[in-house]
């Protein structure tokens, strides 16, 4: 039976590849990833010998369709893959997975690594409650974003790129105030991961001396009650 996996991929250690996700890297039919250089890459690390297609937000629309017909008409299987962390977080899997369901195809997604749970818990923030934004609109909704998001009483999580996270946060402070806790994870579970605490304000004031690198979670405290 045609059947599709996601499969979450290390985040930045190679090690966090589980034995279940490599044996089904493994047995699939195809491989669809983001970026298959980066794919090849993990592949290798684990002596993964199998066929890998380009599957991205550039492309995804254009081949969805027919690339689930052609699983389903054959009974192949495949498996889907970002170049790090869990496929549809902040990356191409949505749409797939979509398709695949309305067609009646099975779909199995596995557990595994995505940045915004280690950075979550490592915040010391309240996260029994949370909301997910992911990136924050670049340009068009941003500022109504904020301005929603000001009064969210839940812990938030951002995603963000190291050349826009000076700016994120200056804007934070002009929307939620400099004296909310929040935190920046970078690197994570890399070898220069780095978690740093403090107020809005004193985030500033640290990354302002810094050469900032490597993909950045940003967990911001809920707006507090009176």
């Amino acid at each position: 039976m045609a059947k599709l996996y996601i499969i979450p991929t290390p985040i930045g250690n190679l090690e966090d590849l589980t034995y279940r996700a490599a044996r089904i890297l493994r047995q699939v039919d195809l491989i669809l990833a983001e970026d298959t250089r980066n794919t090849k890459n993990l592949l290798d690390h684990y002596q993964i010998q199998n066929r890998i297609e380009s599957y991205h937000k550039f492309n995804e629309h254009k081949k969805t369709g027919s690339l689930v017909q052609k699983l389903m008409k054959k009974d192949k299987t495949a498996a889907l893959v970002s170049d790090s962390g869990s496929p549809g977080i902040s990356d191409p899997g949505y749409l797939l997975v979509s398709t695949c369901l309305s067609n009646g195809m099975e779909v199995e997604t596995l557990p595994g690594p995505t940045a915004f749970i280690p950075a979550l818990i490592n915040s010391g923030l309240p996260c029994d409650r949370f909301v997910f934004e992911g990136f924050l609109p670049h340009k068009k909704g941003r500022k109504k974003r904020l301005e929603f998001l000001a009064n969210e009483t839940r812990t938030i999580v951002l995603y963000e790129s190291p050349y826009r996270l000076l700016k994120t946060l200056q804007q934070l402070v002009e929307y939620f105030g400099e004296s909310r806790r929040a935190t920046v994870s970078r690197e994570l579970t890399k070898i220069h991961e780095e978690n740093i605490r403090g107020t809005l304000k004193e985030l500033i004031n640290h990354f302002e001396k810094q050469n900032i690198k490597g993909e950045i979670v940003i967990i911001v405290e809920g707006k507090r009650g009176k």
